[in-house]
Parts: C-alpha cells; sequence; structure tokens
C-alpha cells in the first residue's frame, strides 16, 4: 500500500520552531518543537522524508526570512518545495478550526492543512544571487530613509520648540545646506554675533551651494527673534548631533545607492529594465529584488499585477456588484515600483504623458490615473523582458504600447 503525499507545515519562531506533518486525510503523522539550528533541521527534514517513503512532501511555512532562513535554505538545498502562508493567513483561518486557544502545535497544524486544501498558493522561489544580494541592499536602504525621515521629524519638533522662524525657513528633508548649517549654529543669538558675511564663508568653506542665500536666510531668521526659550542651550544641542546624524545617514546612502546600482547592473535584465522611462537603477532593483528576477515564475502578466496590487478583485454584496477593490494580500515594495515610476513618466514620457491625460480627461482622479497607468506599464515591461528588447517611444506595429 503506497504512503500518500505528507503536508509538513511549520510555525517559525526565533530561536525554534513547531513542525506538524499530516497525511492526505489530515492524520497528524508528525508533531515536533526543533531548535533553529542546522543539525537539528536536517533531522527533521530526514525524518519527513523517512515518513513519506520518497513520495511529494508538500512544506509550508509562515515566514519567508528572518528566523525561518535557514530552514528555508536547507529544505531548498534538500530539493524540497516550499509553500510561504502569511501569518495573518494562518490567524484568519484559525477560527475555522477547533478550540479557542493558540498554541505553536496548532498554528503549524494549520499551515499543514491550509497547504493541504488551498491551491493558490504559490511555491516560494527566491531568485537568483544578484536578485537576493538586491533584496537585501534595498531593505537597507529602505531602513535608512525611515530613519532620515524619523531623524529630520525630531529634529525640526525640537527647533520649533525654540527657535520657529529657523524652522520654517527651509525645507530640512531636501536642503543639504540647512543641514550643514545646523551643525554648527543652531541658536538665534550665535547667528546674529556671526554675522552674514561670517556665515556665509563658514558655509562656503563646507562646500555649500548658494552658501550667501542660505546665509542670508538665516540671518533674517535670527533677527526676527530676540527671546530666549527655556532649554534653549540643551535643546540646540540635541539639535546639532540630530542634524550630524541626517547627514551621516546622506552618506550612507548615497553609498547604498551606489552598491545598489553595481550589482543592479551585474543583472541580464537591467538594461531592458532601465530602457523603461521612469525606472533607474534604485526602483529596478527593488523590482528585481521582489520578483527574483525571473518574471516566468508568475505565469502571466495578470498574476504580476495581483501580486504588486494592480489587479482589482471583486467585493460583491447583495444588490452590489462590480465592485472592484485593491486586494489586501500585495507586495507593497512592487506596487511602490511602478507606482513611483508611472508618476514620473506621466511628466517626462510622451506616451505615458498622453495615456495619463486621457485618464484624467474620463474624469479619473490623479491616483486612480497613475495606478492605470501603472498597471499598463507593467504589461509593456513584462513583453519587453519577454522578447528581451528595449522600450522605444515610438513602437512598432503590433508590439506592446501604453496606449
Amino acid at each position: 500500500m503506497a504512503v500518500p503525499e505528507l503536508w509538513a507545515g511549520t510555525d517559525a519562531g526565533k530561536a525554534e520552531h513547531h513542525c506538524v506533518v499530516i497525511d492526505a486525510e489530515g492524520k497528524r503523522r508528525l508533531s515536533r518543537r526543533v531548535a533553529n539550528d542546522e543539525t537539528v533541521l536536517l533531522e527533521l527534514i530526514a525524518d519527513v522524508l523517512s515518513l513519506s517513503e520518497e513520495q511529494p512532501v508538500t512544506w509550508a511555512i509562515d515566514l519567508n526570512a528572518g528566523g525561518a532562513a535557514l530552514m528555508i535554505a536547507l529544505l531548498t538545498d534538500n530539493g524540497q518545495q516550499v509553500l510561504y502562508i502569511p501569518g495573518r493567513t494562518v490567524h484568519h483561518a484559525s477560527g475555522s478550526y477547533r478550540g479557542d486557544g493558540k498554541s505553536d502545535a496548532k498554528d503549524a497544524f494549520i499551515i499543514a492543512d491550509q497547504a493541504r486544501m488551498r491551491r493558490d498558493i504559490q511555491a516560494m522561489h527566491h531568485g537568483d544571487d544578484i536578485a537576493v544580494d538586491l533584496r537585501i541592499f534595498t531593505s537597507r536602504r529602505l531602513d535608512l530613509a525611515a530613519d532620515r525621515t524619523r531623524t529630520i521629524n525630531r529634529m525640526r519638533a525640537q527647533l520649533l520648540g525654540y527657535f520657529p522662524a529657523l524652522e520654517r525657513a527651509f525645507d530640512y528633508s531636501t536642503s543639504k545646506a540647512s543641514l550643514v548649517l545646523l551643525t554648527g549654529y543652531q541658536t538665534p543669538a550665535e547667528l546674529r554675533r556671526t554675522g552674514r558675511n561670517r556665515l556665509a564663508g563658514w558655509l562656503k568653506n563646507r562646500k555649500v551651494r548658494n552658501y550667501r542665500l542660505v546665509a542670508a536666510t538665516a540671518i533674517e531668521a535670527a533677527e526676527a527673534q530676540h527671546t530666549v526659550v527655556p532649554g534653549e542651550k540643551l535643546a540646540a544641542a540635541v539639535v546639532a548631533r540630530l542634524a550630524k546624524t541626517v547627514v551621516a545617514l546622506d552618506e550612507e546612502i548615497a553609498e547604498t545607492d551606489a552598491l545598489i546600482e553595481g550589482r543592479f547592473r551585474d543583472h541580464p535584465h537591467a538594461e531592458v529594465i532601465l530602457s523603461m522611462p521612469g525606472i533607474g537603477a534604485v526602483l529596478g532593483a527593488e523590482f528585481i529584488a521582489h520578483t527574483g528576477g525571473d518574471i516566468s515564475v508568475f505565469g502571466t502578466p495578470y498574476r504580476l499585477a495581483g501580486v504588486a496590487g494592480l489587479a482589482p478583485v471583486l467585493k460583491d454584496s447583495g444588490r452590489i456588484s462590480g465592485n472592484m477593490r485593491r486586494p489586501r494580500r500585495y507586495c507593497r515594495r512592487l506596487l511602490r515600483v511602478f507606482y513611483m515610476s508611472a508618476q514620473v513618466a506621466a511628466r517626462s514620457c510622451p506616451v505615458s504623458k498622453a495615456f495619463y491625460e486621457r485618464k484624467r480627461a474620463e474624469k479619473k482622479t490623479h491616483k486612480q490615473a497613475v495606478i492605470a497607468l501603472a498597471r499598463r506599464r507593467l504589461n509593456v515591461l513584462w513583453a519587453l523582458l519577454r522578447d528581451g528588447r528595449l522600450f522605444e517611444s515610438s513602437p512598432p506595429p503590433r508590439a506592446a504600447s501604453l496606449g
């Protein structure tokens, strides 16, 4: 009698995982807690494979990175199929299983059972080495950009508390000169004592562009306030430190961008992706990182659009029909790639601009028009990558177009 196919569900954690194996009838064949250690995990894989007696085993896990990375790598190296079932899916599914309690063993069973019953879960695909490197680089860049935004917001809030005129004088998120200024001068009295000419010279020595205008603007803000707010000295020291942090973050972001571009250009699809208006090295790298560098794994552009959140889903109820909504589960980083590039292309690419304006003429909002353009550009990029050709603003007959 042949052993039925098995499904192994794993509730992953930082230090330990819990694995439950079930058969085609949903009966538990193994339940084990294991350490997140290579030797122990290899023993688990060997025991599960021995249970299957060379029959197929489908593995499912609720994390696709972090603490689950080692187990996924071991399974992949051993030629096993691995499905990713997000934690939110497990949470929603748990209500249909017996018992109100929660445990790692129960979650692992639910993961295995969902993998057994559902046919809409795609196998995990980590892509080539370049895609893996780009995922690390782009994730680091995203963290740096978020840190930069938080630091600037804290700095502005601190500056507003004792020197509001200087806080509103510059856009600190885009003006590098204003950040350099704050590393040396943070109070009205300091700026007035220094004077416009000496301040301009100080800024010039630090290679600040438009140093005269920056100096004049800062002195004007200083002349507007002669009152010393309590706590000014300490607050000024905090502002100076935060400004230096932002400058350091800018330097690290620039270094990361250079690393991203260098690695991205090593990818065989880089030239095709960069030919699309609005997509530069960073957005192109994010596309490679979150598609694995191989669009064929998605099967069709419609599937890729669904993963990117650009394919609406029906949300009908009762007498309401034809109600389309964005799916709840999609890759926000992929959506960002297509949305941001579409915004740029709507201004710089004649074909994209014409499409955008046509949607606006159809009474679409700006956001709706950009999303429609992003969806159309996804089809075009798919065709270019499939055919291995570059984007042309005036495509040849019968070729994909934005119009």
